[in-house]
């Protein structure tokens, strides 16, 4: 016969109760690669961990103190995770408190990448308080002694496959970066052959004991997290460029609410981009750019390059529930069944056949009626534009514009559905024309800028 639990269960977790977010302080061990970043809810403690997957060794002053100030901009930029519990209505910074600047970068990140959880749970007017700072402005970074050699972050989806493989084409070979090994992304660096290095970020378990009673929950500014890894790692192994693989599209939020742009993909924005690439040549490295590739790019530009590249195309997955961390919920590849799915569908579709859609996501989604509703949201039909990372109205529409023309896709459910819709009908040339062009809006170095423009 069980013996019974008999263990009280938790107390629930108030959020209005926390009346400080603290942020601790970090720790760096080089001879184990470990890093540990400390804060508190009132009195209660969290520690992340991250492993960098290698000792550091070998580093001279200038790269070691570039590696210590990137390690305290991560603990700032981490913190993001744990603050949603609760939304504090005070932050403290009890190591080195940042400088001036990138206190008030913070409070962007912050208030810009927590709209969403905000949002979704109805937090009118919670507005994020600002971060304290030293008294006077910090001296700027000196340069590190970095090369030119690209590190490319890589999500084992379309985007930053596109990215490798235009990089290598400058004539450099890429440094890989993931954060975690998923399978996709150990299958891009297998088609890629180049080199490849990763971290582990390992997340407080009591933060889902935390949300199981009762904490805020939501979605978070994971981009801005991955970056800051990136720029740790391109510190470790000497690359003087991290390139990112984001596109035009994920500056364009889905609603206005409260008074601010509610952004799934804010961390992945031009704005975020000019911010936290100024604090890092500033405040981290003089000699370490910071940029994305394809940001003058549409999603459907980059589906097309994507889609001239097939050794990748049973290599990706582009379903954000193949890389959820909640181990329960994660599903081993395509949902078939989620705003992500259905917009890699309707993006790819343009440019290759059903039959290859269907072979590489494992289902006919413009086929099946029941994907209706979803595929109107992404054409801002009767919804607003999901609150995932997919590409705007516009260009959504202008996809389904092309499909409509095409013997292969005309006669799918989805097509015909919302093909004769005014909005999707009444598209110009000219339209499609703009959506597939490149946007001047970027920061591309000169030596990067031929080979990005290559993707059109």
């Amino acid at each position: 016969m069980p013996v019974p639990d008999l263990q009280p269960a938790a107390p629930p977790f108030v959020p209005a109760s926390v009346r400080r977010f603290r942020f601790l302080g970090w720790r760096l061990e080089p001879s184990t690669g470990l890093i540990d970043l400390g804060y508190a809810l009132d009195g209660d403690e969290l520690h992340e961990r991250v492993e960098l997957g290698t000792p550091i060794a070998g580093l001279g002053p200038g790269r070691m103190a570039a590696l210590g100030r990137a390690v305290g901009l991560l603990h700032l930029i981490a913190g993001v995770s744990y603050y949603k519990t609760c939304f504090a209505p005070e932050i403290s910074v009890e190591a080195d408190p940042p400088a001036p600047v990138v206190a008030a970068f913070l409070h962007q990140l912050y208030t810009r990448g927590l709209a969403e959880c905000r949002f979704v749970n109805d937090l009118r007017g919670r507005e994020i308080p600002p971060f304290p700072s030293m008294a006077g402005a910090a001296p700027e970074a000196g340069p590190a002694g970095l090369d030119d050699r690209p590190l490319v972050p890589i999500g084992g989806g379309k985007d930053s496959i596109v990215t490798l493989e235009a990089v290598r084409g400058t004539g450099r070979e890429p440094l890989l970066f993931s954060v975690g090994n998923a399978p996709a992304v150990v299958r891009t660096v297998q088609v890629a052959g180049l080199p490849h290095v990763s971290v582990t970020r390992a997340l407080d378990p009591r933060l889902l004991e935390l949300n199981r009673r009762g904490a805020i929950n939501g979605h978070v500014p994971v981009t801005a997290v991955v970056s800051c890894l990136a720029v740790i790692a391109a510190l470790i192994h000497g690359a003087g460029a991290v390139v990112m693989a984001d596109e035009r599209s994920a500056s364009v939020g889905s609603l206005t609410w409260d008074g601010i742009e509610v952004n799934h993909q804010y961390s992945k924005s031009w704005d975020f981009e000019r911010r936290f690439a100024a604090v890092v040549a500033r405040h981290v490295a003089a000699d370490l750019a910071y940029f994305s590739l394809l940001r003058p790019w549409s999603e459907l530009a980059i589906a097309r390059r994507f889609a001239a590249l097939p050794a990748y195309h049973r290599a990706f997955v582009s379903c954000n529930r193949a890389f959820l961390l909640d181990r329960d919920r994660r599903t081993p590849s395509w949902c078939g069944d989620c705003p992500k799915c259905r917009f890699v569908a309707l993006a790819l579709a343009p440019f290759l056949d059903r039959d290859r859609i269907v072979s590489i996501m494992g289902s006919d989604l413009l086929g099946d009626p029941a994907q209706l509703p979803g595929f109107a949201a992404l054409l801002g039909i009767e919804a607003d534009k999901p609150l995932e990372c997919v590409g705007e109205v516009e260009e959504s529409r202008v996809a389904m514009r092309l499909l409509t023309a095409s013997a292969g896709w005309r006669d799918a459910a989805v097509v015909r559905a919302l093909g004769a819709d005014p909005r999707v009908a009444g598209l110009s040339q000219a339209t499609v024309d703009a959506v597939l062009a490149p946007s001047p809006e970027h920061a591309l170095p000169a030596a990067y800028r031929e080979f990005a423009d290559a993707l059109g």
